[in-house]
């Protein structure tokens, strides 16, 4: 998708396809003291608006929010074609609603296989108090929408393709400060990059993406940037004492990977904020084998792994004065004949040891490994990110990323870069009961919970026995967010990676 800046609504042709954003039409019924009124879109031709309002009068399109009316070869107003798109409320119209109104209409262009339209800037900023900002969430509507994984598919060789839209003009309005749209622009494409990388890792199958091809990835995504790369292979691992990477891996065919990326863009003085993201490339369920029915999906076990990394790209090319880590401990969990068997006792980093008494529970044992290095790195804060437990899509379903921390202040900071973002985020308990469901019978800890319920929370209470007391830390289960989210969100992919939290970690770190 390529994003320019136009001039003015004067440089329109009549082969123009023209985007406008209008807001709900207002209802006398419900407040007797207002009149109903049909919206005028501002600096617009008076025919164009005229066959909005006539659409509106007919009822055919109120603006609401996500609704689209698709007036093709009306030529109107010295327009070819106008789209129009709901806003909804004026009232209630955020950056999210701007960055899903994007997105809508970015499938409608792409459907009618146009290649080119304008977008009417003055009709989406109306009532923003953030106008850089509202600007940079529609254009992350545009550029996450046009992603696709499709590299894996055969090429088609038909010259006779119809066109794709692949280029949106942005139309500022009349006293629009070019200076500050522009820099709106940058900041959408280098997230909006950083959010698709993170995608396409999520999305390559297994066969395509081993902890190998993993560390490879994200060697070639930092170069060009200030971030340095450090891997450790499978003798490195067990060398440094990561008993719980190491253990699950040994069902596999592939090698573990640590990844270790860092940023260095504040003082040296300066502590790190470190992230942590699960690298699972494939999970098979290892001894304690999943049901068959869409194991597939477990490609997508890796997600808060690839997220991690788009996060410290973003962070790095946005060029933010602060340190930041990244730490990806990957692998694969298959049954192999060496295989960690139900039962066995492994011994993590900081010298706890751990009765596995579910194999299919390996994402915290991984993690803990990487959480007890994180500590060692004596940093601002940990955030760690993970697809790890089912049980958190019973609880919030695919809407929001659950978090978890006993830092009231942390947490005010993660509501915060959330709202900032436009990502939904839900806090989560994590007490001491749930620690007390951890504890181990033959070891110090058990790697599921002894009781039933409450999987999500026991999760987290786990992890937290591998975090260093008196540092801030925050837990993201991603497992219902991370992929099949495009029913909610029209700017993800409808089963693909969504990239998510990629936004709110580098809110998170702009606050360091």
């Amino acid at each position: 998708m390529k994003l320019t800046l136009g001039k003015s609504t004067k440089e329109l042709s009549a082969n123009t396809t023209l985007v406008v954003f209008v807001p709900s039409v207002g209802d006398s019924k419900k407040d007797k003291k207002k009149k109903s009124s049909l919206p005028s879109v501002s600096e617009l031709d008076g025919e164009l608006n005229a066959l909005l309002k006539e659409a509106m009068t007919e009822k055919s399109f109120l603006g609401g929010e996500k609704e689209t009316c698709f007036f093709r070869s009306c030529h109107v107003g010295g327009v070819k074609n106008l789209l129009a798109i709901g806003l909804g409320d004026k009232s209630k119209v955020t950056h999210e609603t701007l960055r899903s109104a994007a997105a809508t209409a970015h499938g409608v262009l792409g459907a009618a296989r146009i290649p080119k339209a304008h977008f009417h800037l003055a009709s989406a900023l109306g009532g923003q108090k953030d106008g850089a900002g509202a600007v940079q969430a529609l254009c992350e509507g545009l550029l996450l929408a046009d992603y696709s994984m499709d590299e894996l598919k055969g090429k088609k060789e038909s010259k006779d393709d119809a066109p794709k839209f692949v280029e949106s003009v942005l139309v500022p309005a009349a006293r629009a400060n070019a200076a500050s749209m522009k820099k709106a622009i940058e900041t959408a494409e280098i997230l909006s990059e950083c959010v698709n990388a993170s995608r396409r890792l999520g999305d390559l199958p297994g066969n395509f993406m081993t902890p190998e091809i993993l560390a490879t990835e994200a060697t070639n995504l930092a170069k060009g940037t200030k971030i340095k790369v450090t891997v450790w292979d499978k003798a490195r691992i067990k060398k440094e004492k990561m008993g719980g990477l190491y253990g699950v891996s040994t069902g596999s065919g592939h090698d573990p990977r640590f990844i270790i990326m860092e940023y260095k863009g504040g003082a040296k003085t300066k502590k790190p904020v470190i992230f942590v993201g699960k690298g699972l490339t494939f999970d098979s369920g290892g001894i304690s084998i999943k049901p068959s029915l869409q194991m597939d999906d477990m490609r997508y076990d890796m997600c808060g792994g690839a997220n991690v990394i788009g996060a410290i790209l973003a962070i790095a090319k946005l060029g933010l004065k602060v340190n930041v880590t990244a730490l990806i401990p990957s692998t694969e969990n298959m049954p192999g004949p060496l295989a960690t068997k139900p039962g066995d006792v492994l011994t993590f980093r900081n010298g706890k040891t751990v009765e596995v008494l579910n194999t299919d529970a390996e994402g915290r044992l991984i993690l803990a490994d990487a959480l007890c290095y994180a500590t060692e790195q004596k940093p601002a804060a940990i955030f760690d990110a993970a697809t790890l437990t089912g049980a958190i899509v019973v609880a919030l379903g695919n809407t929001h990323t659950a978090y978890f921390t006993r830092d009231k202040k942390l947490g005010a900071q993660i509501e915060a870069a959330a709202d900032d973002s436009g990502e939904l985020v839900w806090p989560m308990p994590i007490t001491d009961y749930h620690v007390g469901d951890m504890k181990g019978t033959l070891a110090d800890l058990a790697n599921i919970s002894s009781y039933r319920g409450a999987g999500s929370s026991t999760a987290a209470a786990f992890l937290e026995q591998f975090v260093g007391e008196g540092i801030s830390w925050a837990h993201f289960d991603v497992a219902g967010t991370a992929w099949a989210v495009g029913n909610r969100l029209p700017y993800c992919p409808k089963k693909g990676a969504s990239g998510a939290m990629v936004r709110t970690f580098v809110e998170l770190a702009k606050k360091f």
